[in-house]
């Protein structure tokens, strides 16, 4: 998985043809040098301010902190020996940031004795001072779905919400602070060559026009900045918490900081799927804070293995159901049922505007249940009685495998005492989801019920195949390397389960197939292999395993003297 992100990462990120390592007189361009070399002394200012570009250097209050002396590649320094600085304080915010406004970062390292004012011409230095800015705060999506009880008409939704919903619409795009952020200065002096510095890399390494060296590249880190420690900007706020860290940063960590926080490849799949691929980001990151190194280990491996596991699923279901010409044993029925929960899953996350990845995943996944549909029945299409006189009507058939043998009778009764069991189930949690839970509409209502009700009972779909297995005494006809690989992935669902943050929903919908499994290898330990079973060929396993009689002794050679 890691290796195909990387791959398509890499094709995305292919830029304009590298320039000629070469002067304008064609000599070899000399490679670049740092213009801080290491030891070299520091001082630091860092401005906040409301403009991107900042000049305010007289006004006092935009000076957040000033760090002097500072040493370029310490990393024995500082209040834990580890070359790291840290100031905390509250930043004034006026009524624009208040509204939604913008509010920036400008800090400056300068050589020691210099000054960032480009307009104090004797303390001022060009080539001793390097500079860096970003805005701080961050703009996020806040959806609202109007939801209510269908009965009552009332809703557990913040008034205050409501009112902002229909003021500025189902989405509205707030202002969010974190106060938490770090500047890293990369202990690097490699001699970089301009217009060869691979990305994303080439991003933060800046050159001098005139001597063609680069500066100290200064790097804002927030990747530890967890999205619910984000809080939004609003009227009530009249300062907000600042605590702004200084750390050195080796190359290696750089490189892996730069490449995570790089999104460009991805412009083409929107701005949802950048706050969706966040939240994913931050179970990842709690995970690698929370989680014991061992077992984290385990869960990269394994999530490889994962990945293996499902491709050879998916092939070996397909494989399956294209070389199946004989039906016994299969419940015909559960191929339907499987239809119809892929059909309800995949409207109840349109409904809900799921990640349009998972949109898509659930959508193949619909065309092969249809497709096993083809492989289960004879499909044709009658043109004689068309639907309205106009589209052909689409007719099923059993198979004639299916009909003949005793399967039908067993899947009809499975499916019948399933139903004692399913419909009862479906109507109290029908009018539990109505009664206590609230929805958009009728519309969202059902898909709703019927998702949480597959979600819930889901497993109880499963045991057809089960009694099946029970009424024939076998399980030779079930596709048992696709069940292994699929009970496969769900041991490692399991193993995630426990890692990452997950609904509880979820975990015991991976119980539940943990469960069904140990049944069906239950299942396959009692009913072992018959050798006096006739498969549909006519054949026994007594028939290929018995010894072979002799063949018939040939004539005696006659020699040529005998012949008459």
């Amino acid at each position: 998985r890691i290796f195909i992100i990387w791959a398509i990462s890499s094709w995305f990120r292919r830029g304009p043809a590298p320039q000629e390592q070469s002067s304008a007189g064609g000599t070899p361009r000399a490679p670049s040098r740092n213009l801080f070399p290491k030891d070299t002394l520091m001082d630091l200012y860092v401005y906040i301010s409301e403009h991107e570009h900042f000049t305010d250097f007289n006004v006092s209050s935009a000076l957040f902190w000033q760090k002097r002396d500072l040493v370029y590649g310490d990393w024995t320094s500082g209040e834990n020996a580890d070359g790291c600085y840290e100031h905390y304080g509250e930043v004034d915010i006026s009524q624009s940031v208040q509204q939604n406004g913008s509010i920036y970062i400008h800090v400056y390292f300068t050589k020691s004795g210099f000054h960032p004012d480009p307009r104090q011409k004797n303390l001022y230095r060009r080539l001793a001072t390097v500079h860096t800015s970003r805005m701080i705060n961050k703009y996020k999506r806040r959806r609202f779905q109007k939801t209510k009880n269908l009965l009552t008409g009332e809703t557990e939704a913040d008034p205050e919400m409501i009112k902002r919903a229909e003021d500025y619409g189902p989405v509205e795009v707030i202002s969010h602070w974190h106060p938490n952020l770090t500047i890293n200065m990369v202990d690097d002096h490699t001699p970089w060559v301009k217009g060869s510095v691979p990305p994303p890399l080439d991003q933060y390494v800046k050159f001098d026009a005139i001597s063609g060296d680069y500066y100290p590249i200064l790097y804002f880190n927030d990747y530890w900045n967890l999205q619910k420690d984000y809080f939004p900007i609003n009227e009530t706020l009249q300062r907000l918490p600042f605590r702004l860290s200084f750390c050195p940063l080796s190359l290696w960590r750089w490189q892996l900081y730069a490449a995570q926080s790089t999104k460009s490849p991805w412009n083409f799949l929107g701005e949802d799927l950048y706050e969706q691929s966040d939240e994913e980001q931050d179970s990842v990151k709690v995970a690698l804070l929370e989680t014991n190194p061992y077992l984290l280990a385990l869960t990269i491996i394994v999530s490889i293995v994962h990945s293996i596991f499902e491709f050879l699923a998916f092939k070996n279901d397909i494989q399956f159901w294209n070389s199946r010409q004989s039906l016994e044993g299969l419940s015909v029925r559960s191929v339907f049922f499987g239809v119809f929960q892929s059909l309800v899953v995949l409207l109840y996350i349109l409904d809900n505007e799921t990640n349009f990845v998972v949109q898509v995943s659930v959508f193949i996944g619909l065309l092969i249940d249809l497709w096993k549909i083809t492989k289960v029945m004879d499909v044709r299409l009658d043109r004689e009685n068309k639907v309205a006189g106009v589209f052909p009507r689409v007719t099923f058939k059993d198979k004639s495998t299916y009909i003949e043998s005793s399967t039908k009778v067993y899947d009809d009764m499975a499916f019948r005492y399933l139903s004692w069991i399913l419909f009862p189930l479906l109507g109290c949690y029908a009018v539990y989801s109505l009664l206590y839970l609230e929805h958009k509409g009728w519309y969202s209502w059902v898909l709703s019920m019927l998702y949480g009700f597959l979600l819930t009972f889901g497993f109880i779909t499963m045991t057809p195949q089960l009694f099946i297995n029970y009424k024939l005494k076998s399980v030779a006809h079930l596709p048992w390397r696709m069940l292994t690989y699929k009970a496969l992935n769900t041991f490692i669902d399991d193993l995630f389960a426990f890692v990452i943050k997950m609904p509880m929903m979820y975990r015991i919908g991976c119980l539940r197939d943990d469960v069904v499994f140990f049944i069906y290898l239950y299942q396959r330990w009692i009913y072992r292999v018959d050798l006096t079973r006739v498969n549909e060929f006519g054949v026994s396993g007594e028939d290929q395993v018995a010894p072979r009689p002799p063949l018939p002794s040939s004539p005696p050679t006659m020699l040529p003297a005998e012949v008459p």
